[in-house]
Parts: structure tokens; C-alpha cells; sequence
């Protein structure tokens, strides 16, 4: 298992983006967390949608995944939000130290 990971999630307002962003950080579950827009396309409860969302990217230790899942859950507005780990392989050395050194 690798020590560090990227949780994805997506939100539609710039209030809930901020609000995200806000918590992770705040509770040092991220180190950093990457917003940009994107246009979703999805089925949701049997109708194919398609929104503007922001995708969201928290750099974190994987031991936090557990707690910054929990925050992102808590914080979020969706009623099952996308919240998904993608573990890192390899990364630079010192970046890979500042996330570390970044969050709890």
C-alpha cells in the first residue's frame, strides 16, 4: 500500500467548493487540494445529466483517507457524492515530504 494518495470529489457551487477546501485543510487531512471546472455527464436515478462541476484533487497520506472521507461526507452538499482514492505509486521525494510534513 502507498503512503500517500489523491481523493477526487466533485461539487457544483463555488460555496461547496470552498466549503470542501476549507475543511480538509483546516483539519490538515490535505496538504493541497486542486480545483478545476469540468462538465460532467452521469445517470442519476434513471435520467442522463449533465453539469458543470468543479473536480477537486486533496493530495493526502493514505492513513488519513479514513477522516478526510468522513470530512468531505460531512461537508458535502450531494446525497452520494463521488469520493474516490487513487493511491500514489511513486512521487518526487520532497514533495512526497511536504505532504507529510503538511498533515497530521
Amino acid at each position: 500500500m502507498s503512503d500517500f494518495c489523491v481523493v477526487m470529489t466533485t461539487a457544483s457551487s463555488a460555496a461547496s467548493v470552498q466549503r470542501l477546501i476549507d475543511a480538509a485543510l483546516g483539519e490538515k487531512l490535505a496538504a493541497c487540494v486542486q480545483a478545476m471546472p469540468i462538465s460532467s455527464h452521469f445517470v442519476w436515478k434513471g435520467e442522463v445529466m449533465r453539469e458543470s462541476e468543479t473536480l477537486l484533487l486533496f493530495k493526502a497520506k493514505a492513513a488519513d483517507y479514513p477522516a478526510l472521507q468522513e470530512t468531505i461526507r460531512a461537508a458535502h452538499d450531494y446525497e452520494t457524492p463521488e469520493i474516490i482514492r487513487l493511491d500514489v505509486a511513486a512521487g518526487l521525494p520532497a514533495y512526497l515530504a511536504w505532504i507529510a510534513a503538511s498533515t497530521r
